[in-house]
């Protein structure tokens, strides 16, 4: 029996690819051999560098900028995914926002943007990409969650909220598309060090029982993984190097 995810011939979708947890995803599905589109919104050079990078393997890859948290833009995104790569077979939703707010400092316009960038763009991706993968009875969709779905985190509770949303969403998706071939899960990683962590969220890996941050290829390794296994769904893994046993 072969361990190795094979993507060869499917078409990969990463939103917010361009950096941190999303670029290193978007490089570790090009490597299993999978053509990458990948999402920005504001931050093209970065994306254009991940196609390069993508195109130095000899893979196919497309830099599409897009607000996922907008319907028209998703819907105009993965057309263009379609027509350029082909239809979508592997969407990792990863786009996402972190505004640290404390309880007294957290605005209506902070809640809603946070449940719009990090939920609502799920739910659209999904939905774009669905109609393709329950016709040819196969997909895997992969939503980054945090361990501030389970925990207090240090964002904030609109934060919580979007990551336990992005879960329950996971289950929900998974429980209804479990006969036709599609496996939806969840990574919930914590204290990554990317520039979210670095900005503030924990300024040292002291309370991580494994003594460091973790990276984003780790993250990716677990991405892969769980695309890779056609009889998981519906499930949250969790990265925390030994913080949490949930």
């Amino acid at each position: 029996m072969a361990y190795r995810t094979e993507l060869a011939g499917r078409v990969a979708l990463v939103t917010g690819g361009s950096r941190g947890i999303g670029r290193a995803i978007a490089l570790a599905l090009a490597e299993s051999g999978a053509a990458v589109a990948v999402n920005y919104r504001v931050r093209t050079a970065e994306a254009l560098a991940v196609v390069a990078d993508i195109q130095a393997m000899g893979q196919r890859a497309l830099a599409v900028g897009a607000d996922v948290s907008d319907s028209d833009a998703v819907t105009d995104m993965v057309g263009r995914v379609a027509a350029e790569l082909g239809p979508v077979d592997v969407l990792v939703n990863n786009a996402g926002i972190a505004i640290i707010r404390g309880i007294d400092d957290l605005t209506e316009a902070d809640f809603d943007t946070t449940l719009s960038v990090n939920l609502k763009s799920a739910f659209l991706c999904t939905k774009a990409v669905l109609p393709h993968m329950r016709a040819q009875k196969w997909g895997r969709i992969v939503n980054i969650s945090s361990g501030a779905a389970r925990g207090a985190g240090g964002v904030g509770l609109h934060y919580n909220a979007s990551k336990a949303g992005m879960e329950g969403l996971t289950r929900g998706y998974a429980a209804r598309l479990v006969k036709e071939g599609i496996t939806v899960n969840a990574i919930a990683p914590s204290l990554i060090e990317t520039d979210m962590v670095r900005s503030g969220v924990a300024s040292s890996p002291a309370r991580i029982p494994m003594g460091r941050f973790g990276t984003a290829e780790e993250v990716a390794q677990a991405v892969v993984m769980t695309i890779g296994n056609a009889y998981m769904t519906g499930q949250t893994i969790q990265l925390n190097g030994g913080m949490s046993f949930l």
